[in-house]
């Protein structure tokens, strides 16, 4: 039987650390205090590495939200940048309005001249609604500030008309879903009288 030598690298300031065993045949063995040493290092090296990946994990988070808030902002951008000019061309759809509500003239007019008009007026309703355009006309509801603009009151008999919408001078637009111009409106005052 081969008898194994056994030989310790002698401890000098710089391998102090390594304490390495070689058997004589090219095989070496780690001894007791570099083993504690390397799981230490391996402990501090997973601490490390599990920081940073959480660091890592947090960074792409905050992009991922910051690239949504971005495409949000300008979804919200694209759906109103048109605010100003359909704000603009709401007189042209009350002058329609207007011009439609007076039936007895209306009706006087050339019947292929009407319906060129209504036609026209169709084309522009359309393409405004295409837009995020919508128009409301409140009447019969209940005075929301928010939606309406009160120009005044109309006495009501009827006490579930208190608050009501009675007349609608103006009807009013949203856009996606935003009140660009509330209704204009008369609300109904109901009122005891002793």
């Amino acid at each position: 039987m081969m008898h194994k030598e056994e030989h310790t690298t002698p401890k000098t300031p710089e391998n102090e650390e390594e304490i390495i065993l070689e058997d004589g045949e090219g095989n070496t063995a780690i001894g007791k205090d570099a083993i504690k040493d390397l799981r230490e290092k391996l402990k501090k090296a997973l601490a490390e590495k599990q920081e940073y990946l959480e660091g890592w994990q947090r960074t792409k988070a905050d992009f991922v939200n910051a690239r949504k808030r971005d495409e949000e902002s300008r979804s919200e951008m694209i759906k109103f940048a048109n605010e100003n000019l359909i704000f603009e061309l709401l007189p042209a759809l009350d002058s329609f309005t207007m011009a439609f509500a007076n039936k007895e003239a209306w009706e006087k007019v050339d019947k292929n001249w009407r319906q060129g008009v209504e036609y026209i007026y169709a084309q522009l309703m359309g393409a405004l609604e295409h837009s995020g355009l919508t128009q409301f006309d409140p009447k019969g509801e209940m005075f929301d500030p928010a939606r309406h603009a009160s120009i005044g009151s109309e006495p009501v008999t009827d006490q579930s008309q208190d608050h009501k919408i009675i007349t609608v001078i103006q009807k009013g637009y949203l856009l996606n879903g935003k009140i660009i111009r509330p209704a204009q409106v008369k609300v109904g005052d109901y009122t005891t009288t002793k």
